[in-house]
């Protein structure tokens, strides 16, 4: 079991970058896949960026390939996301996600069992 806790969300214009960060605790933060998705109002929880538990695999959603990147520092017991050439429909709440099973190749929420409170991200045209 793992507590997770995002920050870095913000205000933003189109065209600039944000760096999410999700920290964690729990002494088994290295075993698991770590996720990220996000949530726009009257919209399903759509599926950004997965990573394995030794960062060497990564996953992306098509409306985000390219733009951002997901990565790991298991000393820290952190996850990131760095967002660039950010546009308004990237506007959305963030949330970080934990997989102890490890499934970095699935982007289904239902697989993930420890979810953060989100931060939110609004990019303005």
């Amino acid at each position: 079991q793992v507590q997770l806790v995002e920050s870095g969300g913000g205000l933003v214009q189109a065209g600039g970058s944000l760096r999410l960060s999700c920290a964690a605790s729990g002494r088994t933060f290295s075993s698991y896949a770590m996720g990220w998705f996000r949530q726009a109002p009257g919209k399903e929880r759509e599926f950004v960026a997965a990573i394995g538990w030794s960062g060497g695999n990564t996953y992306y959603g098509d409306s985000v390939k390219g733009r951002f990147t997901i990565s790991r520092d298991n000393a820290k017991n952190t996850v990131y996301l760095q967002m660039n050439s950010l546009k308004p429909e990237d506007t959305a709440i963030y949330y970080c996600a934990a997989d102890p099973r490890g499934r970095w190749y699935s982007s289904g929420p239902q697989l993930y069992e420890n979810w953060g409170q989100g931060t939110q991200v609004t990019v303005s045209s």
